[in-house]
């Protein structure tokens, strides 16, 4: 019988909690050790496992400690913290040696994404980010086509997102700029600038944006205008108030097709010539840590690499800068 895969926590929130749900039934999955800094978090992980009949898995306060101790009786990580937190914590388990399954978003600079690439490049361990449009056979299928070719030339990209988010967060740390990193187009307009990193297969070259925080501490609504290195042109526009709900909407325009998804690939249509495609769909993907798994054995591409993070670190640096100077366009220069 295989040994089953040792996790480690960090970061025992709300979503630690969901997917423990799922996790704690894989028969790959042990969870062994966890770290949060509140104890209540760290019992609600701890009695999830119970509730499944699980062995009970070691708790710290420090995620420190938990590496320091645990080092040997861990194969792989997963990390859920406020975003400010990630590049410290991911860095960490990269030098410890252990593989690494990451929340959104990856780190929240590129000079931080540099960071961790040279832990993960020493280290030779996996990482890979949780966006689950990034992991979403819709968007992985449409990269795949791309790439043979089949639509043409990438000539456009037009994204939009919008959540009642301003409302839904308000008090929550994700409104707190000293370690949310930003404000909604970081936080739920991260998977739009994600999977349109991850389909648009070029860095970005320029960039304009303006931001709105609409009295919040956070930006609330943004405006971005690009040029892409390969030459397409992209605008994407993030809205975090508007009425109850979620939705994202990006449309790729090729020299031969167009290929409109969402920003989680839960659905896609692609019209080639006068030829519409019958529009596909596809769950949201409830348990991530299949796909991480695949990943880590080589089964699947690692579209949530650290890579990937660093192009889409360098759009939100610039994004950022570009903001705060009243929209003067920001050139990206690859260090």
């Amino acid at each position: 019988m295989t040994r089953k895969l040792r996790l480690g926590v960090i970061g025992a929130g709300l979503k630690a909690a969901e997917y423990a749900e799922s996790w704690v039934k894989m028969p790959e999955i042990e969870f062994a050790a966890l770290a949060d800094t509140t104890a209540a978090s760290r019992q609600r992980l701890i009695d999830v496992c119970l509730a499944a009949g699980a062995p009970e898995p070691k708790s710290f306060e420090d995620y420190g400690q938990m590496l320091a101790e645990c080092r040997g009786e861990l194969d792989i990580v997963y990390v859920s913290t406020p975003h400010a937190f990630h590049a410290e914590q991911a860095t960490a388990v990269a030098e410890a040696g252990l593989d690494l399954f990451l929340e959104k978003p990856m780190v929240t600079t590129a000079a931080e994404a540099e960071r961790l690439i040279a832990a993960q490049k020493k280290s030779g361990v996996t990482i890979v980010t949780a966006f689950q449009g990034g992991l979403s056979p819709l968007v992985l299928d449409t990269r795949r086509r791309a790439l043979a070719g089949e639509f043409g030339e990438l000539i456009a990209i037009s994204g939009m997102i919008w959540e009642s988010w301003s409302s839904n967060y308000d008090g929550h740390w994700k409104q707190q700029p000293d370690i949310s990193g930003g404000g909604f187009m970081f936080d739920t307009g991260a998977h739009m600038m994600n999977t349109v990193c991850l389909l648009a297969n070029s860095d970005f070259d320029s960039v304009s944006a303006y931001m709105n925080n609409h009295g919040r501490q956070v930006d609330i609504t943004t405006a971005v205008s690009a040029r892409l290195k390969n030459g397409a042109l992209a605008t994407l526009t993030a809205a975090g108030e508007g009425p109850p709900g979620c939705a994202s909407y990006i449309t790729f325009f090729y020299s031969k097709a167009i290929v409109r998804i969402d920003a989680w690939g839960s659905w896609r249509e692609i019209s080639v010539g006068r030829t519409a495609e019958p529009r596909d769909e596809a769950e949201i993907l409830g348990n991530p840590m299949k796909n991480f798994l695949a990943i880590r054995e080589g089964k699947m591409e690692n579209s949530g690499s650290v890579e990937m993070g660093l192009r889409f670190a360098r759009l939100w640096d610039a994004i950022k800068e570009s903001a705060a100077a009243d929209g003067a366009s920001v050139r990206i220069v690859a260090q």
